[in-house]
Order: structure tokens, then sequence, then C-alpha cells
């Protein structure tokens, strides 16, 4: 069989984006159109231009320092032979109707190499996009999360850390969430949640189950009582039927953890001794799972001061293709590694053990009380 022979220069022209391809020497190529209009110049202008000479032509434009950059990282994948992802840029074009100030933009650039059929590299593609109107969106839906998701705060002398970390593919907001109440008797609720999908939708059905689970925690004598009262309450919630939620009340006075889970993770209890016990003796199905109303599971677990309790979602301990049970040890072993360290501290080191270094799949929320 025959392989059509690609025509590259053509293949530049369909692509979206601003696209340029240029030499292996920084030489320019071809642009495309939408190249020509981003930088308003014309093919006669760009083809055949060395592109360092926007360094000797524009020596105070301030966008010399991104150009350097750029032609850095054409180098290195010329050299290399490998696409380079650079950092997201941002560049802030003046107005001419309002001197001084500008418009914030962003700007995603890619380099990838072209092979020849001698197996070396050919050409360079450089491409631009702006990522302007996604940028605000997710600063929009970051703000939006932390105004729906309670400021961590000193419980007397019981420090509280809490984290959360979006997935990568998400717009910042998800339906990973945590709540602390101040309970009547020198007690304290803390719950950790879990919606099913991302954005914006998510984050909705989210703010609703976490105040719903507030007010009936500070109505009710025990966890498992403010679960039940949030399961008939997200019956008429849409997008909340198999959410899971764990909620835990915590007595200073008696020294003991009372909790409640439906489908949730099990919190951690990190011993003084640096033994690590799971509260996995008091869950139930997700929210709505089960087709006839039953008394919700709970259990009691003493604790001795200076202990930590730890809640989280599952994007901390769960991995495709791997047990949980997997997910717990190593959840159990990072906190018996740092179990000297204070509650912010702990926190960041356990997302630093436990979450991927790129590619995060699942939101990802936590909270850590001193006890």
């Amino acid at each position: 069989m025959i392989e059509p022979e690609i025509d590259r220069i053509a293949m530049v022209q369909a692509l979206p984006g601003a696209v340029a391809l240029l030499t292996p020497q920084l030489v320019y190529a071809d642009v495309n159109e939408d190249w020509l209009r981003l930088f308003g110049r014309t093919r006669e202008q760009e083809v055949g231009r060395y592109m360092p000479d926007d360094f000797a032509n524009s020596s105070n434009h301030p966008g010399v320092a991104l150009l350097r950059e750029v032609v850095a990282s054409l180098r290195r994948v010329a050299e290399s032979g490998e696409r380079e992802t650079m950092e997201l840029q941002r560049f802030d074009p003046q107005d001419p109707g309002r001197p001084g100030r500008g418009d914030e933009r962003y700007w995603s650039m890619s380099n990838i190499p072209l092979v020849g059929p001698d197996g070396r590299v050919a050409l360079l593609m450089h491409r631009v996009e702006e990522v302007t109107e996604l940028v605000c969106a997710r600063e929009i839906a970051l703000s939006l999360q932390e105004a729906m998701l309670p400021a961590p705060r000193p419980l007397g002398r019981h420090p509280v850390a809490v984290r959360y970390r979006p997935a990568d593919d998400a717009l910042a907001v998800g339906g990973d969430w945590y709540d602390l109440v101040d309970l009547p008797d020198e007690r304290l609720g803390v719950a950790v949640g879990d919606v099913v999908g991302h954005g914006l939708a998510a984050a909705g059905v989210m703010g609703q189950l976490r105040s719903a689970l507030s007010a009936a925690s500070l109505a009710t004598s025990g966890p498992a009582q403010a679960l039940d009262v949030l399961e008939l309450y997200a019956l008429s919630v849409s997008g909340a039927e198999n959410a899971t939620v764990v909620n835990a009340f915590v007595d200073w006075n008696t020294h003991a953890i009372t909790y409640s889970s439906a489908g949730h993770p099990p919190p951690a209890l990190l011993r003084s001794d640096g033994t690590v016990e799971f509260l996995d003796q008091a869950t139930d199905p997700p929210l709505g799972a089960c087709p006839q109303h039953r008394p919700w599971l709970q259990a009691n677990l003493p604790f001795t001061e200076g202990a930590f309790l730890v809640l989280y979602t599952d994007g901390l301990i769960e991995r495709r293709r791997e047990d949980i049970d997997t997910g717990l040890a190593r959840l159990a072993d990072s906190l018996a590694r740092h179990q000297k360290a204070d509650p912010e501290t702990l926190a960041d080191v356990l997302l630093a053990d436990l979450l991927p270094p790129d590619d995060v799949t699942d939101d990802t929320a936590l909270v850590i009380v001193r006890l």
C-alpha cells in the first residue's frame, strides 16, 4: 500500500490557532492565517525571517523576554527531537483608549518537531493558542469553590488544616467538599463528601449537601441521625444520587469520636504512638442507593490527646487498576512516617506523597484535625 504524501504546509494552514513552521535554524518557513492576524503581519514579512532578529529590532518591547523563552524552547526541541509545552504565558497588550492599562491575556504555547525521512528534525511547529477565557473561567470557579467551603480555623488548642485539589481536567471546581461545625458541649462536627462528577453542576450539588448536613448536625444528636436527614434532603436534589459522605463528631470531654459513613472511604486516626486505625465500622451505601429506608450505622472510637483525625475523599487514595486497600496502606504508611508534623505540614506531605505528579484524574479534599 502506498502511503499518501503529507503536505505539511497545507496542514499548517488547516490547523486551528496561530501556527508557524520554522527550520531548525529558526527561520520562518510558513505561517497560517491565524498567525498573520494575531501579529498583524503579512506572509511576505514573515517567511524567510530569522526569529531571533526580533531581539535586536524590539529590545525594549515587553514581549521580548517571552520571545527569548520561545527561542530557547525551540532550540531544545530542535536538538532533542521531543515536543515541549511551555508554561502558560501572560501578556497584557496596551489598550490605546486607556493609556497605561491593558487587558490580561493568557497564551498556551507548544513546540513540536517534524521529522524528515532521514529521521532528523526537518521543521519545527510553533503553535500559539489564546486561553484567556478558560483561565478567567477557572479563576471565577475557584473563587466560587472557596466561597462555598469554610476557611480553616483553630479550634481552641486543636489546630485544623484543610486542602482542596481539583482534577487536572476540571474547571477548578468539583463535587468534593468538607465541613467543620462547632457543636454544643465542646464538640466538633467534621465531614467530608463527594458528589459524582466535576464542574459547576457538581459544585452546586455539593454546596446544597454541605449546607444541609451542617444544619442537620446542629439539630440532631449524632452523625448517623444527621446522615438520615441528609439522605431525605438529597432525594429532592437532582445530581445528589450516589454521593458519598462521612460525618464524625469529636467530643473533647469524653475523648471519643462518633462517626457514620455513607459509602465514603474511612477516615484515619493517627495515634500518638504512630499507629494508624481506620474508622470503618459504620459504613452504609451512598446516599439514595438503598431502595428502602434503614437506620444508619454509627460507631465510637476513643482517642488520646495529640492524635490526628484525617478525613479525605477518594482522589487521595484511589488509582485506576489498583485495589483500594493498596491506597489505604499507602496513606497509613505516609501518616506513620510524618507523625511528628503539625497539621499544615502533614497536609502538604500527604498530598505530595499520595497524589501523582501529573494527570490527576479526580478531585481531592482533605481535612486534618489535631485532637
